[in-house]
This record gives structure tokens, sequence and C-alpha cells, in this order.
């Protein structure tokens, strides 16, 4: 990171992960500054690309998205060829959340969102239609007892 941050720029990322909707005025008075100095500091972040977007959490069940799956995907290709094309496939599917590669036994690992099993089902043909793959072994989650933590600041 290019960025130096200090114990008020962590404030401020604090404050924005509890809430990004807050106002400027209520953000500058939470973290001691004026709103002029907190704006500076707001938009010195984002362009460091320290925060990358500003975005609102949901509730999967109120909207009918109540089923998550893990996918862990393996391959037996690794070019980055492959990898390029696998990248867009992945991204291309809405209900794919989150998506890591990984290390160990698994390549990569997919969060999927969606309302049922039969909607998993789809996403999984959707999934396997345009990639070779030599697995993909998926978990489904029963509760989520904690999801969306902030990061954990210095």
């Amino acid at each position: 990171m290019d960025q130096k941050l200090d114990q008020i720029d962590y404030r401020i990322l604090s404050e924005l992960q509890r809430d990004s909707g807050q106002s400027q005025r209520d953000l500058a008075d939470r973290v001691g500054l004026s709103q002029n100095a907190a704006w500076r500091r707001l938009k010195a972040l984002e362009a460091g690309g320290v925060i990358r977007g500003r975005t609102v959490v949901l509730d999967r069940e109120k909207l009918g998205a109540g089923l998550v799956v893990f996918a862990m995907v393996k391959t037996r290709h690794h070019s980055a060829d492959w990898l390029d094309t696998f990248r867009r496939h992945v991204s291309a599917i809405p209900e794919v959340i989150d998506f890591f590669r990984i290390g160990g036994e698994y390549d990569y690992l997919l969060k999927i969102v969606v309302r049922d099993m039969a909607s998993y089902d789809g996403v999984y043909k959707r999934l396997i239609s345009k990639v070779d793959l030599e697995t993909v072994t998926s978990y489904f989650a029963m509760e989520a007892i904690e999801e969306q933590r902030p990061v954990p600041l210095g």
C-alpha cells in the first residue's frame, strides 16, 4: 500500500464500515474532524484505492435468496488463457457473489447466493457449461453465524 494511514484514517474507515450511508457531517463528528478535513481525508482514501466503493448490506432472506452455497472447484488446467476464460465465465454469473483462487486441495472457492436448490442447480449447470473442470464440490450453509463482518483495522 502506497498510502500511510494514521489513527484518524482508521477511525474513518471503521465508521464507514459500520455505516457507509452516514452524512459527511456525522462522519466528521464521529471521528473528531471538521467536515472539510473529513471530506479531504475521505477523498484521499478513495483516490488511494483504500476505499474501492460503498455498499449496503441486504437481508438475503427478505429478498428470497436464502440459500448460500460454497462451491469448491478443482481444475486440471493452470494456464493463463484458461484462467482468463474461467474468470470471465464465473464473473458473468451474478449469483456468484465472492470468488477466490485458493491454495490447498482445491483451486477456487465460490460463494453463491440463490433462492433454493433448484436455483443452485441452474447455477451449477451454467458453471460447468463452458469450462472444463475436474471437480465441483458444494457445501450448503445452514446458518450464517457471522457474515460480512468489518475488516479488522490497525
